[in-house]
Formats: structure tokens, sequence, C-alpha cells
């Protein structure tokens, strides 16, 4: 059986349908890229709602058992931002280097990164991790923490993920 990834673009917009799914759709791009392990998506565009974002991440980690959920948007200082209170809702222990890694990449690049909120969690074997809303910077904050992903899955007790070392090198400690 394929390990199963969720995919969730929190934007009140694109759920609506005024405008085109770019963000969860990049972030699918990358993951098949960087990937060799074939995997099973479980693909949503939600609005900014924090109850119903909660509600799907649990769904995800839950009932569909993606080892890994990333989040597109809702990450800003704008009242309508509430991805992070809503992955916190939900996650039973916060990974603030993910964040701190988002962040610090980002500010290489404009200098509203520090405005910037996302951040990464476990929920029993499902690892959770918030990402701008930008194709742009969805990949340069997650190119930033994927060496560590596959890695961190396996900790937690999910199934292995192989990259596809030609364009990204995971870390895992030598046995």
């Amino acid at each position: 059986m394929s390990p199963k990834i969720g995919v969730l673009n929190i934007s009140d917009r694109a759920s609506a349908g005024i405008y085109e799914d770019t963000p969860g759709q990049a972030c699918l791009a990358l993951l098949r890229e960087w990937l060799a392990t074939p995997f099973e998506t479980d693909y949503k565009v939600i609005p900014d709602e924090r109850v119903v974002i909660a509600a799907e991440l649990r769904r995800m980690a839950d009932q569909s058992g993606c080892c890994l959920v990333v989040t597109t948007g809702g990450t800003g200082p704008a009242p309508r931002d509430v991805t992070p209170e809503a992955t916190r809702d939900v996650i039973e222990k916060e990974l603030p280097g993910f964040g701190e890694l988002m962040r610090a990449t980002s500010l290489k690049y404009v200098p509203t990164a520090i405005l910037s909120r996302q951040l990464a969690g476990i929920r029993g074997r499902t690892l959770i991790v918030n990402l701008p809303g930008r194709p742009k910077a969805i990949r340069e904050n997650l190119e930033a923490v994927f060496p560590a992903i596959p890695y961190c899955i396996d900790l937690i007790g999910g199934p292995r993920l192989e990259a596809n070392e030609a364009v990204m090198k995971v870390f895992r400690p030598k046995a």
C-alpha cells in the first residue's frame, strides 16, 4: 500500500472558485518531483475557517491516514489567516524548528518574512507542515525543511519515504 500525503490549500477565494488553486498544485508538483516513493494524495481546497481547517486536518490524519499533511495559505497576520491556530488545535507536539527555518529562509528573499507564522507539528503518526500561500514561497520554504521530513516521519512511526536524490537530498543518520 502506498503512503498517503495530504495537501490542503486554505483560501477563501480558491475554495469559492474565484481563482485557480495554484498554491496546492505547486505543492503537489514539488512532492512528486522530490519523492521517489510512489504516494497517494488526499487533496482539498477549503476556506479560511479555523473550525473547518482543524476538522480537515483531523480527518486527513485520523481517518485518511496521511503520513504528511502540507497546508498552503493562511499563515500571515490578516484577520482571516487562522491556519496556525487551527493547526495548534489538532497537533500533539509542535516542532518549532520548521517555522524558524522557513522564516529564516524567506528573510533571504523578502523583509516581510517576519510576518509569517507557519509552523509544524505532529498528530499521531502524521506530520503537519504549514506553508505560505504563494508558489514561489512554497518552493523556497518546503525546499528548506524537506530534508528533515522523511526522517521525522520515520521517527513517528510512519512509512519510509525515499527522495529522488538527483533533485532532493534528505538526511537520515547513519545506522
